[in-house]
C-alpha cells in the first residue's frame, strides 16, 4: 500500500502532524514540486493507492483520475472539492473524504485579507522595499476610518472581514447574488445593489465561493464603475474576475490598486505581467496557508486514511462509503 501526500513543497505535512500510525501500515511518500498537467500527475502518481491533496493545488479532473488504475482513495484536504471529478471517482469506485477544517480556516483567510489590505493603503511592501534600498518616505498612505468597505460575498469570511472593518471605523457595505436584507442587518452591514458596491468602496473585498454562477461576476464593466482611488482585494478564488480586465485597469492607473493571494495559474509563472505591476501586492496563496491551519488539514487527513483502512471510511463525499 502506497500513500501520496501532494504539493508539500516546504516539507511541512511531516512537520505539523504524527504520520506514524500510517507509516506503520503503508509507505508514504511526499511530493514536493507542482504536477502541472494531468499526463504529468498521471504519470507521477501512478503506483499510489491513496492520494492526500493539499487544497485545491492539483486538481483532478476525470481524465486524471481514469488514468490512476491503483487508487482506491483520495483525501482532500479543506472543505471544497470542486477540483475533484466526483462523478468520475465513484466510476472508478475511488473513495473520497475532505478535512472541513471551521472556524480557524476562516479566520486565517480574514487575518490575510487584513494584512493586504493595510499593506495596500499604507504601502507596507513598496515602502519596505524602497527603504532597503536607501529611500526614506516615497508615499503618503490613505486613512481607513471613514471609508467605505465593500464585501462581495458575505458568508463567514465576508463577515469576519466585514467585523474588523467596523473596529476601523469603516462603513461596510454588502452584495451579492443572494444576499437578503436580514442577513446583512444581522452583520452590521449596509445591503446595496452590485452596482453600488463597486462605485461606493473605497477598498472593495471578495469573498465569494467560485461555481458556475459565480464565475467572472467581476468583468471589465465592474471594475471601470470603481473609484480611482480605491483598491480591490481577492483572497477567495481568481476565477471570480476577470484578470486581464484587472491586469488592464491597474496597468492604466484606473483603480489605485490590487491585493491578490489567487491566480488564474497556480503557483504564477515567473515572467507573468501582473508580478511587474508595481500598484499590486501579492501572495502566492497564502489565504490558509499557516502551521495552525496545516496541522488541523493533516490531523484530520491521517484520520480519514486511518479508517479507510480500517474499511470504515470517514468524512466521505464520495465513492464506496
Amino acid at each position: 500500500m502506497k500513500i501520496a501526500v501532494l504539493d508539500d513543497y516546504l516539507g511541512l505535512s511531516q512537520q505539523v502532524a504524527d504520520w506514524r500510525a500510517l507509516a506503520n501500515r503503508a509507505e508514504i511518500r511526499v511530493i514536493d514540486r507542482p504536477l502541472p498537467t494531468a499526463s504529468a500527475a498521471a504519470e507521477a502518481l501512478a503506483e499510489f493507492d491513496i492520494i492526500c491533496t493539499l487544497r485545491e493545488r492539483t486538481p483532478f479532473p476525470a481524465e486524471l483520475i481514469r488514468a490512476l488504475p491503483k487508487l482506491r482513495y483520495l483525501c482532500v484536504t479543506g472543505k471544497r472539492y470542486d477540483t475533484v471529478d466526483i462523478a468520475a471517482a465513484a466510476e472508478q469506485q475511488i473513495t473520497v473524504s475532505n478535512t472541513p477544517v471551521t472556524g480557524a480556516g476562516s479566520g486565517a483567510v480574514v487575518e490575510l485579507t487584513w494584512g493586504l489590505i493595510l499593506a495596500l493603503a499604507r504601502n507596507i511592501a513598496v515602502e519596505d522595499r524602497l527603504m532597503r534600498e536607501g529611500g526614506w518616505q516615497h508615499f503618503a498612505g490613505t486613512t481607513l476610518r471613514g471609508k467605505t468597505l465593500g464585501v462581495l460575498g458575505l458568508g463567514a469570511l465576508g463577515s469576519g472581514v466585514a467585523r474588523i472593518g467596523a473596529a476601523f471605523g469603516m462603513e461596510t457595505i454588502a452584495w451579492s447574488p443572494n444576499l437578503t436584507s436580514d442577513r446583512a442587518v444581522a452583520a452590521g452591514v449596509g445591503l446595496v445593489s452590485k452596482t453600488e458596491l463597486f462605485e461606493k468602496s473605497d477598498i472593495l473585498s471578495l469573498h465569494l465561493a467560485l461555481a458556475p454562477s459565480t464565475a467572472g461576476i467581476v468583468g471589465a464593466g465592474d471594475l471601470a464603475l470603481m473609484k480611482p482611488s480605491a483598491y480591490l482585494v481577492n483572497t477567495a478564488r481568481a476565477g471570480l474576475l476577470d484578470e486581464g480586465a484587472l491586469i488592464n485597469a491597474l496597468r492604466e492607473r484606473r483603480i489605485a490598486g490590487a491585493g491578490l493571494d489567487v491566480f488564474s495559474t497556480e503557483p504564477l509563472p515567473a515572467d507573468h505581467e501582473i508580478r511587474q505591476l508595481p500598484n499590486v501586492v501579492l501572495t502566492p496563496h497564502l489565504g490558509y496557508f499557516t502551521h495552525e491551519m496545516l496541522a488541523s488539514y493533516y490531523r484530520d487527513a491521517i484520520e480519514n486514511i486511518g479508517a479507510f483502512l480500517d474499511g470504515r471510511p470517514i468524512r466521505v463525499v464520495s465513492g464506496n462509503a
